[in-house]
């Protein structure tokens, strides 16, 4: 990188995504350009790019945005792992060494699931994840414990295009564990589906399980819901909430979610979930981020005044 630092231009043509998620990234959540020459607008340094890399790579595995700031923030990154290659790395191991996990700060339990993943036990990840999930309830348990690991075994299959295994196992176990939370008997007036295409749904199981905690009960389409089939599915079950959850900008179109808000009778709430979608959305529609905010979202719009 020059000696001046870079522009906002090029910057997001490194990270390919817009200038305006730039801004946004800066004005909410800090985000922004350290270098300043008076008379010119500021550049962004070397440490600038490595957080803004941070940022968008956690975004685009389904972390909430503000969480990824978060994490984003701590670049350059503690001494017990390295941003190397393109991955978490303990102790700075070269791309593709070790089998191991590395979550940067993490709890005891969230390192537990991490090392019975890499021994592929998925009955000790269940024991894990169960006695967890008991002691914090689902969203600690999800943001404690879940979410690091998995995002911990994203940026090494990022960096060494192994141990796809490992996620489809720790994924399996995640599913199971938030599918036993009990659910509420009740009418379900709160509609989930992944957008057209978007196969990627863990996000929303955690969302269907923690408002069971909550005594809201859910009706969960799963992955790949063809608008037209939503449509019918909101027609037949008269949901006063639908949650559409997108973790890519490819299954991100806003058209799944007008078509849902011109039905002649569209939900009260319509909700747009994870990082797929654009920065703009209709002016009908609801962004949720973080899975408590979410919970308490919904659990507000369905509860009796």
């Amino acid at each position: 990188m020059a000696d001046e630092g870079l522009t906002a231009g090029a910057v997001a043509r490194r990270l390919g995504v817009a200038v305006t998620t730039l801004r946004t990234w800066h004005q909410r959540y800090g985000l922004g350009p350290s270098e300043h020459v008076p008379g010119h607008h500021r550049r962004y340094n070397t440490e600038d790019l490595d957080r803004l890399e941070v940022m968008r790579r956690l975004t685009n595995q389904g972390v909430a945005p503000a969480e990824a700031a978060a994490w984003a923030r701590r670049t350059p990154p503690p001494a017990e792992f390295a941003f190397v290659g393109g991955g978490f790395l303990g102790g700075g191991a070269p791309a593709g060494g070790g089998h191991t996990i590395a979550l940067g700060p993490a709890t005891p339990a969230a390192r537990g699931l991490a090392r019975a993943a890499m021994r592929l036990d998925a009955g000790a990840m269940r024991d894990i994840l169960e006695t967890v999930v008991a002691e914090q309830g689902v969203i600690g348990a999800w943001s404690d414990v879940m979410m690091p690991v998995l995002i911990g075994i994203g940026e090494r299959y990022h960096a060494t295009k192994r141990f796809i295994e490992v996620e489809h196992l720790v994924s399996r176990a995640v599913t199971e564990v938030l599918g036993a939370i009990p659910r509420p008997g009740d009418t379900a007036r709160v509609l989930l589906a992944a957008a057209d295409e978007e196969q990627h749904t863990l996000p929303l199981e955690a969302l269907a399980a923690a408002l069971a905690e909550a005594g809201v009960p859910t009706r969960f389409l799963g992955p790949r819901v063809p608008p037209p089939a939503l449509a019918e599915a909101i027609a037949r079950t008269g949901p006063a909430v639908v949650v559409v959850w997108s973790q890519l900008p490819s299954t991100g179109d806003p058209g799944q979610l007008i078509l849902i808000s011109d039905l002649p009778h569209p939900p009260l709430m319509i909700a747009a979930a994870g990082p797929g979608w654009p920065g703009h959305l209709p002016a009908a529609v609801l962004r949720l981020s973080a899975l408590d905010q979410a919970v308490e979202t919904v659990r507000v719009a369905v509860t009796p005044a």
